[in-house]
């Protein structure tokens, strides 16, 4: 006899009406531009949109269905680092990495996405968009018509990402100095300090007294 936490309905997914709805509004409104969706349960809604669509689909959703606070927009390269994690100790044995390439939630096709978060500011519900961004050609429509704050975020994007947003009025670098080679948030940019010295937070550390250590090593020497 199973007990209650083995139940089938404990076992049953979750639902969350609310945004089951919300996606089903998001869907009649944006109609094909909509290519994927996840609801994250009681949390939040990720849509991913057509790349032609990606501004004309924030200002419909906007105008539509009341999603009028811009929260922020980015960028995230889904690329695999071919250097590994920066807290890795780059004075170990080189080791083989993965390096398929997975676009997380509402999925995608390309290796660089772009994503934003806009609020209904009556309703206080907030959804998560997201585009592919062309490996080709990283070129995706600015934002900056539809919500005039996107204007920072996409030069941001554009500077460390390599994202170009077709309409922006002014994509000037605002860190790093105009002839900088290369954009520091992508996968594959080496970042040489940690290339020639551990991170910071790799420290050589002494076992503690009866910790254990010493007995398994000479356990394993044996």
């Amino acid at each position: 006899m199973s007990s209650p936490t083995d139940s089938s309905a404990e076992a049953a997914p979750r639902h969350d009406a609310m945004r089951e709805q919300l996606l089903s509004d998001v869907s009649a409104c944006l109609g094909s531009a909509l290519l994927q969706s996840h609801i994250n349960v009681g949390n939040d809604l990720c849509v991913r949109v057509a790349t032609d669509t990606w501004a004309t689909s924030a200002a419909a959703l906007k105008t539509s269905l009341g999603f009028d606070y811009f929260c922020f927009l980015s960028a995230i390269d889904w690329l695999p680092s071919p250097f590994g994690k920066g807290e890795e100790d780059p004075t170990a044995e080189p080791v083989e990495r993965d390096t398929e390439i997975k676009q997380g939630l509402a999925g995608g096709e390309t290796r660089l996405q772009v994503f934003a978060r806009i609020v209904n500011h009556r309703t206080h519900v907030g959804i998560t968009m997201k585009a592919d961004v062309p490996d080709a050609t990283p070129v995706v429509p600015s934002w900056v018509s539809v919500f005039t704050g996107a204007n920072w975020h996409e030069r941001e994007a554009h500077e460390m990402f390599g994202i170009s947003f077709a309409g922006h009025p002014d994509l000037r670098n605002m860190y790093l100095p105009t002839d900088f080679e290369g954009h520091p948030l992508r996968k594959d940019f080496p970042l040489l300090a940690r290339m020639v010295k551990p991170w910071p937070g790799i420290v050589d550390v002494e076992p503690l007294p009866g910790g254990g250590d010493e007995d398994d090593a000479e356990g394993s020497a044996e």
